[in-house]
């Protein structure tokens, strides 16, 4: 569980900052953390998907086309259940608290913890890195750390509109990433790892932390919610190939 010990002390570490400035960070300081992230986070994805493909030359296209299934299947079934929508609701939601809160000055300590929980546990990227965190034992925790860094600048903000009591959100941050990397470290990886199906899981996953890459920059706007349950469908495909 590094990833998510990394994304809770960020939360922590934010939470210290923000009751220690009393103010939020200037532009200038926003936009160096967010290009440095999304240059690692570029870095990190795309160097993921290229380490879980091997073999030859037909290997490698056949594992591409099961990285490009997978992420078809994944969004249909995405848009089917409305993850991205169910999401998109749970940011609203938080972001008319946030400017009620603010432009009233009144809230309840619960307020801050409510809406903080809310966004840092739906949030793609955690669950994405929770599930890699478990696969392979914490040998690839990045993005975890990397919305650690996310949510420790996020809370440094929230801090100022909602108190102290943001900090609270990383218990359920701990309590639900923590829960993913645990199922999948000790209920799937010992039943993918012996067939070889973790690499196409890290091979989609590479590709959808590279898209978070591009969303934090505004370069694209993508519905990475719905490509969740390509997790799922990258290990059935390849299983199925065979």
């Amino acid at each position: 569980m590094i990833g998510t010990i990394l994304n809770v002390g960020g939360i922590l570490i934010g939470g210290a900052v923000g009751l220690a400035r009393g103010k939020s960070l200037s532009p200038a300081n926003e936009s160096f953390f967010r290009v440095a992230l999304s240059a690692f986070t570029v870095f990190y994805g795309l160097r993921l998907t290229w380490l879980s493909l091997n073999g030859s030359v037909w290997q490698v296209l056949k594992q591409l086309l099961i990285v490009v299934l997978a992420l078809m299947l994944g969004k249909l079934t995405g848009r089917l259940l409305h993850l991205q929508k169910m999401s998109n609701r749970i940011g609203q939601r938080a972001r008319e608290r946030m400017e009620r809160a603010a432009a009233t000055g009144r809230y309840d300590l619960g307020d801050g913890f409510k809406v903080c929980g809310a966004l840092l546990c739906a949030a793609p990227l955690g669950i994405l890195g929770a599930v890699q965190d478990g696969l392979t034992h914490s040998e690839y925790f990045y993005a975890l750390a990397v919305k650690g860094v996310i949510d420790g600048l996020a809370i440094i903000g929230f801090i100022l509109v909602f108190g102290w009591s943001v900090i609270l959100a990383a218990v359920p941050v701990l309590a639900v990433q923590g829960t993913i990397t645990l199922i999948c470290a000790r209920a799937l990886e010992p039943i993918l790892a012996p067939q070889g199906l973790i690499d196409p899981i890290n091979a989609v996953g590479g590709l959808l932390v590279f898209c978070v890459a591009l969303v934090m920059l505004g370069l694209k706007r993508i519905e990475l919610a719905d490509y969740l349950p390509s997790l799922a469908f990258a290990p059935l495909i390849a299983w199925l190939w065979r």
